[in-house]
């Protein structure tokens, strides 16, 4: 019988390193795959993998994605900052190029599966046949948000051989191994937006862009004035140059007026939202309300709501506590314990 194939999509971090060593452990056919995904080729990534792919004796090579990188998320996310959103692109990247993209390519290379450093689970669930997406044990490293968009045929071949385990214990392996990325710093930045300057990187690339406009009060008085909308987001304190007394929040965003409305940190609280483009997980739908808990950023502490299903995909949210800062562009995601849902995107 020959062993399973599985492609392990290698940034040359630990915890790709860490995956694809565990993998060949455990007894499958493991090929290592890198990819480039903007102009600026981070050779220091692709030479850490190719020393790790050399160490655990497995086939790499290195995948060009730069034109659908440019496509499917750079130019997505410029174009919802200029909309007045804040875009989530690591989300976009999962369902499009590491699990799209790539996942095609593994698939022509005839891998069984698809493997990533991902602190999450899937589980297959016998009672509903369906692919559950879960919590990894590390509740800090946790990544099942960053996943929510992920379709069924998507999760059927993808493996996460880090979701049992936690960060230290991928560290001290991949040291035990003798990786020698097991203290490699990690980012945690927007891995195309240097210096994590949002505001610049999107000047560079409309160097004509003069969108500035009025910061309003919730009175409709004028307050100041912002560089464009592209440069705020709600729930936003700092950078806005304005002294009134009392710290001021970015409340909402208007693109038809180019408007920035600001107030009181507590006028920042809402409790409800609407998300749309809803993909659903452990459900095939959802039919009638549902109690769950939801995330609204990475970051954000889940909060118990009721989930209401509008038309054309949408979806009401009723939080039973107010919510700071709901922000249009960001996900919305579902829980029930440590089982995804689902989720969509916040209008």
């Amino acid at each position: 019988m020959r062993k399973k194939k599985v492609l392990v999509a290698m940034s040359g971090g630990v915890d790709s390193s860490v995956a694809a060593a565990l993998l060949k452990t455990e007894g499958f056919e493991v090929v290592g795959a890198t990819l480039i995904l903007t102009d600026q080729v981070f050779s220091e990534g692709i030479n850490f993998a190719q020393d790790v792919a050399k160490k655990l004796d497995i086939p790499h090579f290195v995948l060009d994605l730069t034109k659908e990188f440019e496509h499917e998320i750079v130019d997505f996310f410029c174009k919802e900052y200029l909309s007045g959103r804040t875009p989530n692109p690591c989300i976009v990247c999962n369902k499009k190029i590491k699990f799209g993209f790539l996942l095609t390519r593994a698939r022509a290379l005839g891998a069984d599966y698809l493997a990533t450093g991902h602190y999450a689970k899937v589980v297959y669930d016998d009672a509903t046949g369906r692919f559950f997406l879960k919590k990894g044990k590390d509740a800090k490293k946790d990544q099942s948000y960053f996943l929510f968009a992920l379709r069924q045929s998507q999760l059927t071949p993808v493996v996460f051989p880090l979701g049992k385990m936690t960060k230290t214990e991928v560290k001290e392996k991949a040291k035990e191994i003798g990786l020698q990325v097991f203290d490699k710093p990690e980012s945690q930045e927007v891995c195309f937006i240097p210096g994590n300057n949002y505001k610049n990187f999107i000047k560079g690339r409309f160097p004509r862009l003069n969108e500035k406009g009025p910061i309003v009060s919730t009175e409709g008085k004028i307050l100041g004035e912002h560089q464009g909308i592209f440069s705020l987001t709600v729930g936003q304190r700092k950078g806005l140059k304005i002294a009134k007394g009392f710290p001021l929040y970015v409340i909402s965003l208007d693109k038809a007026t180019n408007a920035a409305v600001v107030g009181r940190k507590e006028e920042t609280f809402r409790k409800e939202l609407i998300v749309s483009q809803t993909n659903w997980v452990s459900i095939k739908s959802l039919d009638i309300p549902m109690e769950v808990k939801v995330r609204i950023r990475n970051q954000h502490q889940e909060s118990p709501a009721r989930i209401i299903p509008l038309s054309e995909g949408r979806v009401g949210v009723e939080f039973f506590k107010p919510q700071m800062a709901v922000t249009p562009g960001q996900a919305a995601v579902f829980y029930d314990e440590d089982t995804v849902v689902g989720g969509g995107w916040i209008e």
